[in-house]
């Protein structure tokens, strides 16, 4: 089973961007899906999740109000879309997924992304 993120790249400042994350092998609706993110030199940090259900999704403050996390079931995805981009959203963006617990928690995923870069420019 693999998880991969994509859709990053370089956007201006209020600019949008659209994440997918694609589970291969396994239907992804039989996984809790969350986003985190790292920018250089900064600890990982939660952004959102959504649960199997589609029925708890959480977002981090930062994010609230720009970002959207959904599922497409008919692609096999779970989709981060982001709005009115800062520069401090900055930072490679990871998708895990776990079967247990829709949580913001790192520990809890067992199963993670690559990673996609996502450079917002001032």
């Amino acid at each position: 089973v693999q998880l991969q993120a994509f859709g990053g790249g370089l956007v201006q400042t209020g600019d949008s961007l659209r994440l997918s994350c694609a589970v291969s092998g396994r239907t992804i609706s039989n996984y809790h899906i969350g986003w985190f993110r790292q920018a250089p030199g900064k600890e990982r940090e939660f952004v959102t999740v959504i649960s199997r259900s589609d029925s708890f999704i959480d977002y981090a403050d930062s994010v609230k109000g720009r970002f959207t996390i959904s599922r497409d079931n008919a692609k096999n995805t779970v989709d981060l879309q982001m709005n009115s981009l800062k520069p401090e959203d900055t930072a490679v963006y990871y998708c895990a997924a776990n079967q247990n617990w829709p949580t913001r928690r790192a520990g809890p995923y067992d199963l993670w992304g690559q990673g996609t870069q996502v450079t917002v420019s001032s």
